[in-house]
């Protein structure tokens, strides 16, 4: 798993560093008993302070999706897949629902908006699946 922060994003490093292993562990990319980087690993990885990292490991471990193996470092909880698939689901609808407020703001219909999901949806999984259109 490859994590990747945008300094320059509204979004605060550490929500991001939270939001890409909710997504990983959600995918399953991340499974449960696997270790994630330490701190100071990842901390020099994405370059930034250990601090940040601290931060959003102590969030996930409070979140259920982290914990502690003293002496090895973090690993992914049991539940942890269960914990981020709903986590995932709440992060997409919120931003669905700030998409759709925009649209509405804009004058769409429900229609244009389910055309334009219609018309993106299959572009999105083919360029997942590595198929370019």
């Amino acid at each position: 798993m490859t994590i990747r922060v945008r300094p320059e994003s509204p979004v605060p490093i550490y929500e991001q560093i939270i939001g890409q292993i909710v997504f990983a562990v959600a995918a399953s990319d991340l499974a449960p008993g696997e270790m994630v980087p330490s701190v100071r690993d990842l901390a020099a990885e994405l370059v930034v302070n250990p601090n940040t990292v601290v931060r959003a490991y102590q969030e996930l471990e409070r979140a259920g999706i982290l914990e502690t193996k003293r002496g090895l470092g973090m690993e992914i909880t049991a539940d942890g897949p269960k914990r981020c698939r709903e986590r995932r689901r709440a992060i997409v609808l919120l931003r669905m629902r700030e998409a759709l407020r925009e649209a509405a703001s804009a004058g769409l219909s429900a229609v244009d908006v389910c055309k334009m999901v219609e018309d993106e949806w299959p572009r999105l999984n083919s360029t997942r699946n590595g198929q370019a259109k």
